[in-house]
């Protein structure tokens, strides 16, 4: 049993786990019904945007570091 009332709001790090779950598609039923049960979804859709952004980011800077070695 857990000791969680079902009211209780989610953490940022419950929140943080199932933004990146969903980024990769591997969402366990249990956390998706926590989610929609004790979650804002507005909670949801900024750390999925934000998630977004860092990714992007993220993913241009490791490409012009790749450039920049090669002498492109």
């Amino acid at each position: 049993m857990t000791d969680e009332p079902d009211d209780k709001p989610l953490t940022f790090r419950e929140m943080l786990g199932s933004v990146l779950a969903a980024a990769l598609g591997v969402q366990s039923g249990k956390n998706r019904a926590r989610d929609f049960s004790r979650g804002k979804p507005v909670h949801f859709i900024a750390l999925g945007v934000l998630f977004t952004l860092l990714f992007v980011v993220l993913v241009l800077g490791v490409v012009k570091l790749v450039l920049s070695i090669a002498g492109v």
